[in-house]
């Protein structure tokens, strides 16, 4: 493992350029992807993302691992810059490396939606799915919210969460050299990631998987927790929302 203080740490600012539009353009593009399916929902396209029944063919899965795959991208690569940039100044191979980062995260991502996909079949499958992938046991969906909501003051939260805001000593522990080392590091901080952020997303399927206003609010929660100075207050605001609202849904 090579140590923190042998890494190259003051690249020129100009170096940071094809990282930060590169994060740029898959954010807009998946944020762009999110907001069209919102609004076309009759879409042969979106369609095939809202299977009916839980007798899914092979173009319709494909479709819902998708959509989640796409959503993920959209909701975590702006909150994952600042760690992507820190590993692009630090590696001394510079754009290649950090590509192979970003693409190992996005990979830990996709591997994540195949999950949700899985849990949002398994949902239809005991009819507790409505067709606008919102989850209509208020038991079930109260007891995912409590679940999601008590893992916020847990220690893995807060080890995870630790981890995902500061990039340096994330980097300086992890570090590996060369292309395969830089998607090892990635790899490892989306797993990191998923996490720390595994909660909110499963507060989707209480919320809305396709609803533009929780994906927004959940994405901003994600950012929130990892951006700002007080962004722990936010994990506990989150988590204490989680509690309160799941225990008080199936009473509603």
């Amino acid at each position: 493992m090579t140590s923190a203080a042998a890494l190259p740490q003051n690249l020129p600012t100009g170096s940071d350029r094809n990282s930060l539009l590169a994060i740029v353009a898959l954010t807009l593009a998946g944020w762009a992807f999110v907001i069209w399916t919102s609004l076309h929902m009759n879409a042969p396209l979106v369609q095939a993302m809202m299977p009916k029944t839980s007798a899914w063919t092979f173009h319709e899965a494909a479709m819902v691992w998708l959509m989640w795959a796409v959503m993920m991208a959209a909701m975590m690569l702006p909150s994952a810059a600042p760690m992507i940039l820190v590993h692009r100044r630090m590696s001394q191979r510079g754009d290649g490396a950090n590509a192979f980062f970003v693409a190992a995260y996005l990979l830990a991502w996709s591997a994540f939606s195949l999950v949700a996909a899985g849990a949002q079949w398994a949902m239809q499958s005991l009819g507790v799915m409505s067709g606008m992938l919102v989850m209509t046991d208020a038991w079930l969906a109260g007891s995912v919210l409590v679940a999601a909501g008590i893992y916020q003051f847990t220690p893995g939260k807060e080890a995870c969460l630790a981890n995902c805001r500061t990039p340096i000593g994330f980097l300086a522990t992890e570090w590996r050299p060369g292309n395969r080392g830089a998607f090892r590091m990635g790899l490892k901080h989306g797993i990191t990631c998923i996490g720390c952020c595994w909660g909110l997303m499963a507060a989707l399927f209480v919320f809305g998987v396709m609803s533009l206003v929780a994906i927004v609010l959940l994405a901003s929660a994600v950012a929130g927790e990892k951006l700002l100075p007080e962004g722990r207050s936010v994990r506990w605001v989150m988590g204490s929302f989680f509690v309160v609202w799941g225990m008080a849904l199936p009473h509603l």
